[in-house]
């Protein structure tokens, strides 16, 4: 007894820093503006589906790789919004959420020893699912406040072990959206190095101010080899259902499948069928989501910068990110956990997006996937700690 039992690769990671952060909130009766998930469900339509597909039954195993309904809508999906032709027997893959889609692509095509370059701040799951995959991991910082892609840095990191570069598009927690001219450069990159473009893109519609958002598998050079993740979670407002999928060319697919079957095997057929019909919502289910979020998003914002936070505006995303030191704090971790016991909410501290904890220690992230009252309970306690 008493010797360490979690594998080598996973030891450094810890506990999430989610999990800690909700324990927190949980414990102070805190608002829980750190965890990334709404606290309404999505449209009652699709939970009716569900409801009927669950009692019409069968409640069995299904085809690993997904309904075929639900294959179809998301090539329906990928030619409605963004004009790409995709095969729903051969290149879409469904998933146990969007997680476990990045999880069955990296198993699926790394082999220990191969190099995962990852774009910082990134989100907390890509590191311990590259180590479980037996990955070195090569981080590169994007540069700055308006977080831009360093070339230069990028180009030097590319190798002859380079296997693959994950891009989460638009971006968690720094709420960039990658434009066209910097996927060609990165896809440039992989052509040279024969690397794979892993894009994780669940929050593809939700992007700002006339911004347009850019699939890998419409960059010059990348349909063939791009994988492209996304998942219903967001866009729907049920993240508990973790109905997710994974587009590829064929060959690239089989490798997802492969690992697939042997994480989750498949998911509820009853889900996959409700959210195959969610995709087919018209024009105006899409546009009222982002007009939702644009009067959350602005209602958090301005009431942060009334109190006197440098509020980043987010280009995409449910988050926003609010640099701490205009308030007198410099430490993110130490600012996070007093936040939901001195002002009952809680926020999630940046630094652990970094793999060096000394970056981003500036910076908090807080979400507004939350209903009004939500959102204006939490400016009313947050606005008489800070005032």
């Amino acid at each position: 007894m008493g010797k360490e039992l979690v594998v080598e690769a996973l030891r450094p990671f810890g506990t999430s820093i989610f999990t800690e952060m909700s324990v927190l909130a949980n414990t102070h009766g805190a608002i829980n503006l750190s965890q990334g998930f709404p606290d309404f469900d999505g449209p009652m339509e699709i939970r009716a589906r569900a409801s009927d597909a669950i009692l019409r039954g069968p409640n069995q195993y299904v085809l690993s790789h997904g309904i075929p309904a639900l294959r179809r809508a998301v090539a329906r999906k990928m030619k409605r919004f963004y004009g790409v032709e995709v095969d729903p027997e051969t290149e879409v893959t469904v998933t146990s959420g969007a997680t476990e889609g990045l999880c069955a692509t990296l198993l699926g095509i790394l082999e220990p020893g191969d190099e995962v370059i990852l774009l910082e701040p990134c989100y907390d799951v890509y590191p311990p699912l590259s180590a479980m995959a037996h990955a070195r991991i090569r981080y590169v910082s994007l540069e700055g406040p308006e977080f831009a892609l360093p070339r230069e840095e990028l180009a030097r990191t590319f190798g002859a072990r380079t296997k693959a570069i994950i891009i989460n598009n638009p971006q968690n927690p720094c709420c960039k959206v990658f434009s066209r001219e910097e996927l060609q450069f990165i896809g440039g990159l992989c052509a040279k190095h024969d690397a794979y473009a892993v894009g994780d893109e669940v929050y593809e519609h939700l992007v700002y101010d006339g911004g347009r958002h850019v699939t890998l598998l419409d960059v010059d050079g990348l349909r063939d080899r791009a994988f492209v993740i996304s998942s219903t979670a967001k866009t729907f407002s049920m993240t508990g259902w973790k109905v997710g999928y994974v587009i590829a060319a064929p060959e690239l697919s089989r490798a997802v499948r492969m690992s697939h079957q042997f994480i989750t095997f498949c998911g509820q057929a009853p889900l996959q069928e409700a959210m195959a019909f969610a995709m087919g919502f018209p024009d105006a289910y899409y546009k009222g989501l982002l007009s939702d979020y644009v009067t959350r998003r602005d209602r958090l914002s301005g009431a942060l910068s009334e109190m006197g936070f440098k509020v980043y505006a987010p280009q995409g995303t449910y988050y926003l990110i609010v640099d701490i030191r205009s308030l007198g704090f410099d430490d993110d971790v130490e600012f996070c956990r007093m936040l939901p016991g001195k002002a009952g909410v809680a926020a999630i501290p940046c630094s652990c997006f970094w793999n060096n904890r000394r970056r981003g220690r500036e910076l908090v992230r807080f979400c507004f996937c939350k209903k009004d009252e939500t959102l204006d309970e939490a400016i009313e306690r947050l606005g008489k700690w800070f005032g």
